[in-house]
């Protein structure tokens, strides 16, 4: 009998990849405040809430018996898509389940659970790169001497429906980034040709990070988890090279002289 599987008969496959994901950090368990800021942020910024997916941090809060279920009632009647919940005490664990959403554990206990289950400890271990099934070229990749990711060199153009991400890094593209495109770094973004689709830079919290890129037409500019879309950017700045930071507790865009 042959065990091989013809692959037009192969439903699925799973891949690792790294997608890009807001959170919403919340300082309150009270429906009715969240429900009120919302309000005023969709008047602010309503493309954001086209259905866009979040991931509600509930680390900050200490609240034993969460209001879970009616958050992600205030999430959705703002047309926000609630997927996953980080943190919380057992009982928001149970919840999250109950209503057909993800946990994840605390930010501090999941590193600690990598480290672990690569058997290293956190001053060893180098940053895991995730393949990109649809990179059309083979990247290079500058390392440090301890053999740890630094910089990841992509060439050519990342077409719609791309991703490409460096996890330990900043990442360099010696191209463009097409409408529908994501890159996204551990450290800053350098686009050597125009950015119209998605950049994140500092998607593991640092607030260092960068983006710059020559010519300036993105979708969404993201630095640390804070974000601008394209119809919040100053209509100045679009098409010319510019350079984006988070400084005072948002983003600033500037001209890249």
């Amino acid at each position: 009998m042959s065990l091989n599987v013809d692959s037009a008969d192969v439903a699925f496959t799973f891949k690792g990849g790294m997608l890009p994901m807001t959170v919403m950090e919340l300082n309150s368990a009270d429906p009715e405040h969240i429900r009120r800021q919302l309000a005023s942020k969709l008047s602010q910024s309503p493309a954001f809430f086209q259905h866009t997916p979040v991931v509600l941090n509930v680390e900050k809060l200490d609240e034993p018996h969460l209001s879970l279920e009616r958050i992600c009632a205030v999430c959705r009647d703002h047309k926000l898509l609630p997927v996953a919940v980080r943190g919380g005490t057992e009982p928001v664990r149970q919840s999250a389940w109950a209503l057909g959403l993800g946990w994840f554990a605390p930010v501090d206990e999941s590193r600690a659970q990598m480290l672990k289950s690569v058997g290293s400890d956190s001053e060893s271990t180098a940053p895991v790169a995730l393949a990109d099934a649809n990179t059309a070229e083979e990247p290079a990749q500058a390392q440090d001497s301890n053999g740890a990711e630094t910089t990841r060199l992509y060439r050519g153009t990342v077409r719609s429906g791309q991703q490409v991400s460096a996890s330990g890094g900043d990442l360099v593209v010696i191209g463009a980034v097409n409408a529908g495109a994501e890159v996204l770094a551990a450290g800053s973004i350098h686009v050597y040709g125009a950015l119209r689709g998605r950049a994140l830079a500092g998607i593991h919290g640092n607030t260092q990070a960068g983006i710059y890129c020559r010519e300036l037409a993105a979708e969404l500019l993201s630095v640390a988890g804070n974000y601008k879309r394209l119809e919040d950017i100053d209509s100045q700045l679009l098409g010319a090279p510019a350079e984006v930071h988070f400084t005072q507790q948002q983003l600033e865009i500037k001209p890249l002289n």
